[in-house]
């Protein structure tokens, strides 16, 4: 198998562990956050860039290169990682969220989901196998498995977050028609989230034997996604049968799809240890500090987000106290960095990276002047505040891979209090 995992240390007070991941291209620690480089790049940053924030693994999306530039051109040109200049470890989501995320759009039956392409409008069929398929021409040293990702809440009910549901989508995922008093309702969560954890075991056991039949074992990593949404029966119910499928490792899906924070604790808290204890635990699309936290402590062991450097083009940057959101009119005359004690190119231009970044006077670059860039348009604002999330990110993981093994989870909240909220959930059990 072209992957292994090795855990170095437990936490005594919680799941907490401490592990390296070991891939064709090269290793990386886990507790890990992987950024997101979904059109096969990191926006606006260079690979060298990202790695040196502390980096060790990145993640692509399947729909999207699909779409644009296509598999076939990527495999032609080396692969991904040539393709793209990164060298390190490399996952691909299979576009079972997207699925989700443009259900407006989509039409999604047994067979898969066809979509209408955000770049044209043609209809584009993704199935289990040429989602496998393309991963396995993309390269990446760990595959995710198509999967049916159904909304965590009820629609209807939950956050406004949840993407709106047509009709035609609906109906196509057999979803039944339940009479009310003044209309029809043409949604039944628990019936969808039944139909979904069904077909996603299906689906799965599809990508597998093409993932066998392409030989893509030999150097690439398949992983099953969990799900079931915040119903812990559903949950259950998903885990056994996908952790029965023998795979290099799993993850829990469907989770910041619109719930709350404590949900998404509770979800992870209760499914995170029915997932085999020597394989990699993958929590897809998480996210805030808090979040992060609660799901190391509950045994979670991988994490991606486009948070650091969507809110990064968008002028908010991450500190260990909370956002802070610059073109607010506080830090219009704001000499101070982005954050004391930070060793990313905006906060320490000399530090992590070294002059090739710097400015001329090897000072911090200012909020004042990081505030200008987005108010003048300028592409460095982007670039500089994107540079310091990613390495917020990164150094809260380090600190948290330290914790692992020291056990000191009250001195890392003094150190993080942005990650307050979860102090207060209840701790999981040490494992057995």
């Amino acid at each position: 198998m072209s992957l292994s995992f090795k855990i170095h240390h437990r936490s005594s007070s919680c799941l907490a562990r401490l592990g390296v991941v070991a891939t064709p291209h090269g290793s990386f620690q886990t507790p890990a956050f992987m950024p997101v480089g979904t059109r096969g790049t990191v926006r606006g940053l260079f690979p060298a860039t990202v790695a040196a924030i502390g980096a060790e693994i990145i993640l692509g999306n399947t729909y999207h290169l699909m779409l644009r530039p296509g598999a076939d051109l990527v495999e032609r040109l080396g692969g991904l990682h040539e393709f793209s200049g990164w060298t390190g470890p490399m996952l691909t989501d299979s576009g079972g969220y997207q699925a989700y995320s443009l259900a407006a759009t989509n039409r999604i039956s047994e067979n898969g989901v066809i979509f209408k392409s955000i770049i044209d409008g043609r209809e584009v069929e993704l199935t289990p196998e040429r989602a496998t398929a393309i991963q396995n021409q993309l390269g990446a040293d760990i595959i995710m498995a198509f999967d049916d990702c159904p909304p965590s809440v009820d629609p209807e009910l939950g956050p406004v977050t949840q993407p709106r549901l047509k009709t035609a989508a609906i109906r196509d995922a057999a979803m039944p028609i339940a009479p009310g008093p003044r209309r029809k309702r043409i949604y039944d969560h628990a019936d969808r989230l039944k139909l979904a954890n069904e077909r996603t075991v299906r689906w799965l056991e599809r990508c597998k034997l093409e993932h066998i039949r392409l030989d893509g074992p030999s150097q690439r990593s398949l992983f099953g996604i969990v799900q079931g949404g915040t119903d812990l029966a559903q949950r259950d119910w998903s885990a056994e049968r996908i952790c029965n499928i023998d795979l290099p490792g799993y993850a829990i899906g469907g989770v910041a799809v619109g719930e709350q924070s404590g949900d998404i604790a509770r979800v992870v808290r209760h499914t995170a240890p029915l997932m085999p204890i020597d394989k990699p635990r993958y929590l897809m699309g998480v996210g805030y500090e808090r979040d992060l936290l609660a799901a190391v402590r509950a045994g979670i062991d991988m994490f991606d987000c486009v948070l650091p450097t969507r809110n990064g083009r968008n002028a908010n940057a991450f500190t260990s106290k909370g956002q802070i959101r610059l073109r607010n009119a506080q830090y219009e005359g704001d000499s101070g960095p982005l954050e004391q004690g930070c060793d990313c190119p905006a906060c320490s231009p000399t530090g992590l990276i070294g002059n090739s970044l710097a400015s001329k006077s090897g000072l911090p670059f200012s909020r004042a002047y990081i505030r200008h860039l987005f108010f003048a348009k300028e592409m460095l604002g982007p670039i500089l505040v994107s540079m310091h999330n990613l390495r917020h990110f990164q150094r809260f993981m380090e600190d948290m891979r330290r914790t692992v093994t020291t056990d000191d989870w009250n001195g890392f909240i003094a150190r993080w209090p942005v990650a307050i909220e979860s102090a207060t959930l209840p701790s999981p059990l040490v494992d057995s």
